[in-house]
Order: structure tokens, then C-alpha cells, then sequence
């Protein structure tokens, strides 16, 4: 009989993981999340009926109830927790009177709207979006070669010795496990460069509603959809939203072909972490006064 469950499984697994879904841009997941009434809706839990609570089953006489026996009743009082004594709580002293917080002064923002109306993240998503179809119509047609040959060696399954159809079996589950491995990688690959625009749309996007709420006096931003009513004049989506585009209208991507964590390992990425830009940013320590460079001044001036 041809043995050919594994490789059926491996290769419907391809479908579930590259099928165009599991592919979404980290900074559309992280939009799609801050969105909606998080935190105000709750479901309603559905309860089942006592029809769909249990099975029926048939029906069966109700057992007598038996007296309980004095032995019985010591057992559930001794299974009942004892009451134990608590340690007496420390007086807390009084805390001396501190500064008054600001009065508050709100702005409301909705950072999906934001993002929706940032050409930066528009272009990372115009450019990530043909990366992940391209993937996924490469994941197609290498599941197609797959059930052809499948389909192939059932058929020629009849004329065939049993360690042929061995060895035809264990190549056609090597080339899926290895295709597997590849798509893997590059789903990887677009998940770290939809990584590397958000950054830098997070990054500048934190700075720009401080900037904002701070020119119009505001000390306290809210989520725009946690909120039940606000008026227009403390909105200022549209206003971030504006100074995002006039200040990163585009965002570095990776190229389709470069590993991100390879490139942010070589020290070469436009985005790197802050640490590595302010080393970069640092003025050039002061020499010594051993150094041959702090030495030549110091002779030319005598």
C-alpha cells in the first residue's frame, strides 16, 4: 500500500499557512487592534438551553436517598476550613500633603485613522501587500507540483517495486519539507520589513502627539474609541495625521531579497536602534595628554 499520509498532511499544512491570511503586515495588526470599543463591549455569553446542556438519555429510576449516618456529618464538618487568627495590621502614618497634579486639559486621537490616512504607511503596505501575494501564489503552485506528483506516483504505484515507491515517497517529502522551510523564512522575511516601517512610523508618531498636544495646551490624549463622546476641537487626528505625512512621508523598507535581521546586524539599516544612532551622534572623546595627538598642540603652542 502506498504510504503517502505524511506527505498528504505536509502539504494541506502549506495551504493553512500561506493561503494569504497568515501573512498580515504587523502594523495593520497593530491598527486593527488599537481599534474598535476594546474595553467597552463585552459579548454576551451564550447559554445553552437545558435541552442542549446534555445529551437525553434514557430514562432510569431516581435512586432512594439514603439517611445520612452520624459518620458522615463529622466528615463534612471536618472538611470544612477552620477560621484562622490574622496578625493585627500596622497603623499606616499620614502622608505629608503633596503638589497638586495639573488640571487636566484632554485631546482625543484614533491612531487608526492616523495610520489609514499616512502615506508612509499606505507605501508599506502597497509594498508588503505584493510581497506576501507573491508569496502566496508561490505556495500555490508549489502545492499544485506537489499533488501532481503525488498523483503521479499513485498511479504508477502498480508497476513498481516496493523500495522504488520508497525512495519516490521519501523525495517527494524531502522537497516539501524543504519548500516548507523556505516559505517559512521569507513569510518571515516580510513580517521583520512590515516591523521595520511600523518603527519608524511609531517612532515619529510619538514625538509628533506630544508636539501637537503640547501646542494646544494639552496635557492628557485618549484613545478616540474609548471615548463616549468628545467634541470636534479636541480632536486631533487630522492635525497628527498632517504633520506625519509633511514630516515622514515615506518609510525605509528592506529590499525583497535582504534579510532584516541581517541587515540590522551589519550596522548598515537607516533604522537602527537609538543606542547605536546616539554612538553615532556622540562627539569624538578628548584625547589624553599621553597621545602624540594631544602632544603636537601642546608643543605648538610652547
Amino acid at each position: 500500500m502506498l504510504r503517502s499520509r505524511g506527505v498528504s498532511a505536509l502539504v494541506a499544512a502549506v495551504v493553512l499557512s500561506y493561503g494569504g491570511t497568515a501573512c498580515v503586515p504587523a502594523w495593520a495588526q497593530g491598527a486593527a487592534a488599537s481599534g474598535g470599543n476594546a474595553g467597552w463591549f463585552v459579548p454576551k455569553t451564550a447559554q445553552p438551553g437545558p435541552a442542549a446542556s446534555a445529551p437525553r438519555s434514557p430514562a432510569r429510576t431516581a435512586p432512594v436517598p439514603m439517611p445520612a449516618s452520624p459518620a458522615d456529618g463529622d466528615e463534612a464538618q471536618s472538611q470544612t476550613p477552620p477560621v484562622l487568627p490574622l496578625p493585627p495590621v500596622p497603623p499606616s502614618p499620614d502622608i505629608p500633603r503633596g503638589v497638586a497634579p495639573p488640571v487636566p486639559v484632554i485631546g482625543v486621537i484614533s491612531v487608526p485613522d492616523v495610520m489609514r490616512l499616512s502615506s508612509a504607511a499606505q507605501q508599506a503596505e502597497r509594498v508588503l501587500g505584493g510581497r506576501r501575494d507573491e508569496l502566496a501564489r508561490d505556495a500555490q503552485k508549489e502545492q499544485a507540483g506537489w499533488r501532481d506528483e503525488q498523483q503521479k506516483l499513485q498511479a504508477q504505484a502498480k508497476n513498481m517495486a516496493s523500495d522504488q515507491i520508497q525512495q519516490r515517497e521519501r523525495h517527494l517529502q524531502e522537497r516539501v519539507i524543504s519548500a516548507q522551510r523556505d516559505f517559512r523564512n521569507r513569510n518571515r522575511v516580510v513580517q521583520e520589513a512590515a516591523q521595520v516601517s511600523l518603527g519608524q512610523i511609531e517612532r515619529e508618531l510619538v514625538q509628533i502627539i506630544r508636539q501637537v498636544a503640547s501646542s494646544r495646551g494639552m496635557n492628557l490624549i485618549l484613545h478616540r474609541e474609548q471615548v463616549a463622546l468628545s467634541q470636534d476641537g479636541l480632536d486631533i487626528t487630522q492635525q497628527v495625521a498632517d504633520q506625519l505625512n509633511k514630516v515622514l512621508p515615506t518609510v525605509f523598507i528592506p529590499a525583497a531579497n535582504v534579510d532584516p535581521e541581517v541587515l540590522a546586524k551589519s550596522g548598515t539599516m537607516p533604522t537602527t536602534a537609538d543606542v547605536e544612532r546616539q554612538q553615532q551622534e556622540a562627539p569624538a572623546p578628548v584625547a589624553s595628554p599621553q597621545t602624540p595627538a594631544a602632544a603636537a598642540p601642546a608643543a605648538a603652542h610652547h
